[in-house]
């Protein structure tokens, strides 16, 4: 992963540097406005004693506007008119995507259990008594049994088989490895030439004889050319377009270049490619664990019916060398705290002495402000506003993770678990 072609932002983010990715699946479209729809509405029904939910949820589509521009049509009808059903949903924060891929999980595997007759579909569900999957297995979820149920196997359980894993962003390596699509770029186990795009070639218009010229993504080509001239239009698309437009690369991926650029789960150090292990490297860990009682017993889910959870204690860390503490977002990555003399003392509680080799170490007051922080998260892929050089995969930006805009959308990956070849 890494930069493939001339960094002209001067950014030097992207240092080309060779990773490996687990098995896993990704989704073929962004997510678009009808899938958020229907989000939206079960949160509105379920949840009809806490507004605030619903709320929370709402994309800001309020990012269309713009000083000098007449966007208000778009900030009135792009979300929610059924002519943008398939076009992909935008102003949605990076807090927002991961609550939606939460959702999608419990309802993903809900389906699951009534189609196997273990539950029966229940149009009741209302606050707290609403199916979650963690809340299902730690049994503070009933619901109505179905046909398979008896007294010896009264639930599913994760040793079944059955439940699918979480649905969740994508990594960055995760992303970007989707995006370039190498199977046909390889022999054997050799990549043989890397790609700029997720498709052949250094251009970004089709080669084929059938479709000779054709552009391959939706972005902006030179000063202000958005979409073509009338009657022979190049992309075809003035702002976003359907998620299913242009051809997919060769994993069958729709507009990982342009469109919209989308949401991957890490936060943003500019030089991540040189700290992050070689195998599924990823910056933003926080460890986490199930609320317990003093009896050691998990304690009873929230008003959502999700099960509370806690960051890890020192206590459960303290005789691991693995990791020892939950919050690693910020961890080696340059700053005073993560580059005094021992790694030790970093990752305990106690008061860190500043260290002797940063060009602030004399410095007592805490005046700095900055927009990299472990907010920051990474965004890729270029968009419907982007010029070519975004389109390709290894070039990064990023948002405070409550930020949004009218480029940025997002699709979901779910882990592959046993087998990474599928047999």
């Amino acid at each position: 992963m890494g930069r493939v072609d001339q960094d002209v932002m001067f950014d030097w983010n992207n240092t080309p540097r060779r990773v490996t990715v687990s098995s896993f699946y990704m989704d073929e479209t962004e997510i678009t406005n009808l899938d958020y729809r229907e989000y939206l509405y079960w949160l509105r029904r379920v949840y009809s004693d806490y507004p605030e939910v619903h709320r929370r949820a709402l994309p800001d589509t309020l990012v269309w506007r713009s000083p000098l521009a007449l966007n208000e049509p778009y900030v009135q009808y792009y979300f929610r008119h059924p002519s943008f059903n398939n076009y992909p949903v935008v102003g949605v924060s990076w807090l927002q995507a991961n609550d939606y891929c939460v959702w999608r999980t419990d309802r993903v595997n809900e389906q699951i259990l009534i189609n196997s007759k273990w539950q029966e579909a229940n149009v009741e569900q209302s606050g707290a008594n609403n199916f979650n999957t963690e809340a299902y297995l730690a049994g503070q979820y009933e619901g109505i049994a179905g046909q398979r149920v008896d007294e010896l196997h009264p639930r599913v359980r994760q040793e079944d088989g059955i439940l699918l894993p979480r649905y969740r962003l994508p990594t960055e390596a995760e992303w970007e490895f989707a995006a370039y699509g190498l199977r046909g770029n390889t022999f054997e186990e050799r990549i043989y030439e890397r790609a700029i795009y997720p498709w052949d070639g250094h251009n970004v218009r089709n080669a084929a004889p059938k479709y000779r010229g054709e552009f391959m993504a939706n972005f902006v080509r030179g000063r202000g050319d958005m979409m073509g001239v009338a009657g022979n239009l190049n992309d075809a698309g003035s702002i976003t377009v359907d998620v299913r437009s242009y051809w997919p690369n060769d994993y069958g991926l729709y507009c990982m270049a342009g469109n919209v650029n989308e949401w991957v789960m890490d936060v943003y150090r500019q030089l991540s490619s040189e700290d992050v292990d070689m195998f599924n490297p990823f910056r933003g860990n926080v460890f986490t664990d199930l609320r317990r009682d003093a009896n050691g017993d998990v304690v009873e889910k929230d008003r959502l019916g999700r099960l509370q959870i806690d960051t890890v204690r020192p206590e459960d860390v303290a005789h691991r060398y693995n990791y020892q503490k939950a919050d690693y977002r910020n961890y080696l990555d340059g700053d005073v705290i993560s580059s005094i003399s021992s790694s030790l003392e970093w990752s305990g509680n106690a008061d860190l002495p500043q260290t002797e080799r940063m060009y602030s170490q004399n410095e007592t007051d805490n005046d700095y402000v900055t927009l990299i922080n472990d907010r920051a998260r990474v965004f890729k892929g270029g968009s419907w506003k982007d010029r070519a050089y975004w389109l390709n995969p290894s070039t990064r930006r990023y948002l405070d993770q409550e930020a949004s805009r009218d480029d940025l959308g997002f699709r979901c990956a779910m882990i592959r678990v046993g087998s990474p070849s599928g047999r």
